[in-house]
């Protein structure tokens, strides 16, 4: 299981059913890539309503991982975020393997 630590700014309520979905989307990262140490997703809202979330990373190895994405629904973002992430493992892997 990958240590996630969650942080919601500017007055957003991180919820039950949030903090659920973003470790439920993680696993999907884990089953590609298990040498993931540490994982921080901060979760805000921006003045103009817009949802973001943003993820950083820390491998085995030393390495680091980071991406952010922004939507109008928060689970969007999460859903781009684990999307964008999952290149950057895959890219990552492929490195390691040469």
């Amino acid at each position: 299981m990958i240590p996630i630590q969650i942080t919601a700014l500017h007055d957003l309520e991180l919820t039950s059913s949030l903090t659920s979905y973003v470790n439920e989307k993680f696993k999907k990262l884990e089953k590609h890539f298990s040498h993931i140490i540490n994982t921080h997703v901060t979760l805000s809202v921006d003045k103009k309503f817009q949802q973001k979330v943003k993820a950083n990373l820390t491998l085995a190895g030393g390495g680091k991982i980071i991406a952010s994405c922004t939507s109008k629904d928060m689970y969007a973002s999460i859903d781009m975020l684990i999307d964008k992430l999952d290149e950057q493992i895959k890219k990552h892997k492929d490195k390691l393997k040469e």
